[in-house]
């Protein structure tokens, strides 16, 4: 089984992007991300309502992160601290290996590379610093730009559910894509 430890935390950094950890002077963003339907369209999740549950939402990626349980980064642009997204190991499963990897975006920001650019830092490190073989992303099967940023980023499919989950009174389905670690 992995030995995963995230402290002290690790800022990553990329051609145009610094990743850092989430705080609390943050919550403004993340309200807005959380908050935005076009944002969490894809995402199975409640939109945030007020900021008191967006600070709630960053204590809770700080205990994850502390409990070694998940970790995630604020999305930065190098020479601006202002956060413009998250992305993230989620989910982890360090009995086999594997850790789920989720991100989001503020829509201004959509469409000029950041999440793949982000996604490769975030990626080695899986492999790198976590000592991952494999990451899997699991996605709204319509959610075609995130499916995009996966298959450029070497993101394979593996497998698409049929409403297997039940979200607002309605089934979903889900499409898994990973990634082996070939090093």
């Amino acid at each position: 089984m992995l030995d995963i430890n995230f402290l002290p935390f690790q800022k990553l950094q990329s051609e145009r992007l610094v990743l850092r950890r989430v705080v609390k002077e943050d919550v403004a963003e993340i309200f807005a991300l959380r908050s935005d339907q076009e944002v969490m369209k894809y995402i199975p999740r409640p939109l945030l309502k007020t900021e008191e549950e967006a600070i709630a939402h960053i204590t809770a990626i700080d205990e994850k992160i502390d409990s070694n349980e998940g970790i995630n980064w604020a999305i930065t642009q190098k020479g601006n601290s202002k956060l413009i997204g998250i992305i993230g190991h989620y989910i982890l499963k360090p009995e086999h290996f594997r850790s789920e990897i989720g991100y989001m975006l503020l829509p201004e920001y959509h469409g000029k590379g950041i999440i793949s650019e982000a996604l490769k830092e975030v990626v080695n490190y899986g492999f790198e610093v976590m000592k991952l073989h494999s990451i899997e992303a699991i996605i709204d099967p319509e959610n075609i730009a995130s499916e995009k940023v996966l298959q450029k980023n070497g993101f394979v499919k593996e497998a698409h559910f049929k409403e297997n989950e039940y979200y607002e009174g309605q089934f979903i389905d889900s499409a898994i894509y990973s990634l082996l670690n070939k090093y």
